[in-house]
């Protein structure tokens, strides 16, 4: 049996990854997103073991220090971090792995796999971002605007990843991701939207 393949998407919050990813592997049975680590509280309608393995942070910091990470970040006070073992067990299946990660991470994940598919989402535009944010309406007002500045630092990264993906119609940006994930070569976007984007921050 083939080894599977090691994939990094990543993406300033909001951009929609997590309902991306949700739809391609509803398509693609072969991919698997890595269940992280975090020692954030549950969200409503979150489930243990399903969305993130929700630990302590004493729970936490040992698994650092036994080594268990193949990487981890803080992000907004909270740990987060995916499992060595469980991403290994996986792609030795054959089973394709999508780490759901942040920039930090995915430099930690490159430095193991040098052979991980790398690929950024983008959202359509800073103020759609924002729009998206507060129609969670999971966040106060404060949270929003850390969210907000993170995602600058988050997207100034992006030219560390080899696909790049504007998340601007949802089912297209399955279809993009799905032909990725097949290994079918796609049209990189245009170039002047990414700057208009970019210089909005």
């Amino acid at each position: 049996m083939s080894v599977g393949t090691l994939y990094i998407v990543s993406a300033p919050s909001g951009a929609g990854k997590t309902s991306l990813l949700k739809e391609v592997c509803a398509r693609l049975p072969k991919l698997a997103v890595a269940v992280s680590h975090t020692t954030r509280d549950a969200r409503p309608g979150e489930i243990d073991g399903k969305h993130y393995h929700f630990v302590s942070k004493n729970e936490f910091s040992q698994m650092i220090k036994s080594k268990e990470f193949l990487e981890h970040a803080s992000v907004f006070g909270n740990c987060y971090g995916t499992s060595k073992q469980a991403v290994n067990s996986l792609l030795e299946r054959g089973q394709d792995v999508v780490l759901e990660i942040d920039w930090q991470g995915a430099r930690q994940v490159r430095e193991i796999y040098a052979n991980a598919v790398s690929i950024f989402v983008l959202p359509p535009s800073v103020e759609e971002l924002e729009t998206r944010l507060r129609s969670r309406a999971q966040d106060d007002e404060e949270t929003i605007a850390r969210r907000m500045q993170e995602a600058k630092d988050e997207l100034s990264h992006y030219g560390e990843y080899q696909h790049l993906i504007i998340n601007e119609d949802f089912i297209q940006t399955v279809d993009r991701l799905v032909k990725l994930f097949t290994n079918e070569n796609i049209k990189p976007p245009d170039e002047e939207q990414i700057t208009r984007i970019l210089s909005a921050l």
